[in-house]
């Protein structure tokens, strides 16, 4: 049997330990059903927490616990970083890829089906300041500005593209004051 984990609002813990884990995710394949986005157990806690950080940093609410699941080894999956087209593959051998992989910050599992109640193992806190943001390795990049990249009403937006304007976007007029002057 393969381990994974799931991260989900600690506010869904009750829900899942009674009935599993519902497929809301939209797989990267085209072709899959909804499904259910999670990775393999690793001995590095930090790598197996990896994508906290992202997650916590998106919208939704605050607190986030590891749901730890259990899947058949023949279980069918895919596997692949998560800008990247997936692999079709079972359970077992989707650990054995993510394992076996120098860097596996970015790689993630998708089960293209519901997690019932009797799969999920156990499911525990974690540490909310574990794994990367934004991308693996943007750590000590300097972030793009433009307005393509920087989502608005993000924490610290606003002073970051002050301090550092995109040469690309041009700056949008004050709303109204060019609409007060042509009146008069």
């Amino acid at each position: 049997m393969a381990m994974f984990v799931h991260l989900t609002p600690s506010a869904n813990a009750a829900r899942v330990r009674r009935s599993g884990i519902r497929a809301e995710s939209h797989g990267r394949a085209p072709s899959l059903p909804r499904g259910v986005y999670c990775f393999p157990v690793l001995p590095s806690y930090t790598l197996t927490h990896q994508w906290l950080r992202e997650l916590a940093r998106r919208g939704g609410p605050r607190g986030l616990v590891a749901v730890h699941i259990r899947l058949p080894d023949d279980e069918p999956v895919t596997v692949g970083r998560y800008h990247r087209d997936p692999l079709t593959t079972t359970a077992a051998d989707a650990v054995r890829r993510v394992a076996a992989t120098p860097d596996p910050r970015g790689w993630e599992v998708f089960v293209p089906r519901a997690v019932t109640g009797r799969e999920v193992h156990r499911i525990r806190a974690v540490s909310q300041v574990t794994g990367w943001r934004y991308f693996p390795g943007s750590n000590g990049k300097t972030p793009c500005t433009c307005f393509g990249c920087r989502a608005r009403g993000e924490y610290g937006s606003q002073r970051l593209r002050q301090r550092r304007p995109h040469p690309l976007d041009s700056r949008t007029p004050a709303s109204g004051s060019r609409e007060r002057r042509s009146r008069s």
